[in-house]
């Protein structure tokens, strides 16, 4: 018998930190290795932790809700059976008790030798720069005094960092004090009687951050184009039957606008572009990221290499990801990759919208609702048609109108060339 301790996962290249937003099991209970033991949120994907081990759980230290970097002990089981050191060989490179590389053991020897040396992840510094708090002045609670992002959400709760008593004063001459730059201060409705409160946990915090960080870094430009899909819509409508009933899935109006996207950026590749820095990247692979929503959460899976897929495959695609987000079997895979989104905000009625940019893509394509309309046609006579607004926003520091228009131009013609002769398969 040995108490072994399972650590926070990386569920994700650039993941830092988790929020443990549901536990499975409670003290006392058996688990087989693998087994599912918590569900993890981190601003990349909603995830179940499997156990690295065979044994008894003694104690869960992390609590529902809160947040632990990668690597922090989140529960400890008693094991059984195999020997401790074999089970750890064994284990799993994907599972959530990874063991931590050795430059991570020597950095904590480091702390504990240099208990005042202080650590920030990526997300701590974004957080604390996006509302002025000097680290300096902050006091973690983390392993070793590291600062940890529930630190720097405490502070901004309370409305700012507590000083530090003076320490002793030296024969040296104190310098003059520098004048502190003015904090920003936030100030946030308080409820009254009567009024329900929603605590901001699991995805809706992670889709905060991401929307914040996208307005604050991204110059959003925005522009939209009407189109005439009457055609499309006639030739859907006549085979949606016949296709749902031999393939098993429906023929969403959907996937007739992914694959028109899919087929113009790969006709304008400036498009399928990422700014990072002191450079822009133009993506190879046509990865195309859609929205699917549930009661209370957005998530963003990818289609990927849609360029390559026909409606169909698109179609399928659709139909599985959505399937995924349902039944809450969407894993970290699912979800990365993408370097266009399309946002089906027709779906809800929808006629015209201004789509935040899903970063660090440079552009998301907003389908709204296809209504009729009295449209005047080439021959001066007035017809009733099926028009659909396209919306597109943009990242003005990678693209400009001309391309811009040009791609959403071509998507247009693409879309109002569909008609009985376009192959499905």
């Amino acid at each position: 018998m040995a108490i072994e301790q399972m650590t926070m996962p990386q569920l994700g290249e650039s993941v830092t930190e988790g929020t443990i937003s549901k536990w499975l099991v409670a003290p006392g209970d058996k688990v087989n290795k693998y087994d599912p033991i918590a569900e993890v949120m981190t601003d990349k994907v909603n995830a179940e932790v499997p156990s690295s081990f065979t044994g008894t759980i003694t104690e869960l230290v992390g609590e529902e809700g809160q947040t632990l970097q990668v690597g922090e002990i989140i529960c400890k089981i008693e094991t059984e059976g195999a020997n401790p050191a074999e089970q750890k060989q064994e284990q799993p490179e994907a599972s959530a008790a990874a063991e931590t590389p050795a430059p991570a053991a020597e950095n904590r020897a480091e702390e504990a030798s240099q208990p005042n040396k202080k650590r920030y992840s990526p997300a701590v510094l974004r957080l604390a720069g996006e509302h002025g708090i000097d680290l300096d002045q902050v006091t973690g609670t983390g392993a070793s005094g590291r600062i940890t992002r529930k630190d720097i959400q405490r502070i901004i709760e309370t409305g700012g960092v507590k000083e530090r008593p003076e320490e002793p004063k030296t024969a040296a001459p104190a310098p003059l004090p520098k004048p502190e730059p003015k904090k920003e201060e936030i100030s946030y409705p308080a409820s009254i009687a009567g009024d329900k409160e929603i605590p901001v946990t699991g995805v809706r915090k992670a889709i905060a951050s991401n929307m914040k960080r996208s307005k604050t870094e991204i110059p959003h430009a925005w522009t939209m184009m009407e189109v005439d899909v009457t055609n499309m819509v006639a030739y859907r409508n006549s085979i949606k039957d016949s296709f749902k009933k031999t393939e098993g899935f429906n023929l969403t109006f959907f996937a007739f606008f992914v694959k028109a996207v899919a087929q113009a950026l790969k006709e304008f590749p400036q498009m399928n572009s990422m700014w990072a820095g002191d450079k822009i990247i133009q993506k190879k692979d046509i990865n195309i990221s859609i929205a699917v929503a549930t009661e209370d959460s957005l998530f963003v899976p990818v289609i990927k290499n849609a360029d390559e897929k026909t409606i169909k495959g698109i179609a399928r695609e659709i139909n599985d990801l959505a399937k995924k987000v349902r039944d809450g079997k969407l894993s970290a895979d699912d979800m990365q990759g993408g370097t266009f989104t399309v946002n089906n905000t027709g779906s809800f009625g929808s006629v015209q919208s201004m789509g935040i940019i899903n970063y660090p893509q440079a552009a998301i394509l907003q389908v709204e609702s296809i209504v009729k309309r009295p449209v005047v046609m080439d021959h001066g006579m007035i017809a009733v048609r099926d028009m659909v607004n396209l919306c597109l926003s943009l990242d003005h520091r990678v693209l400009d109108g001309l391309v811009c228009g040009r791609f959403l131009g071509r998507v247009k013609q693409i879309l109002e060339s569909i008609d009985e002769k376009t192959s499905v398969y």
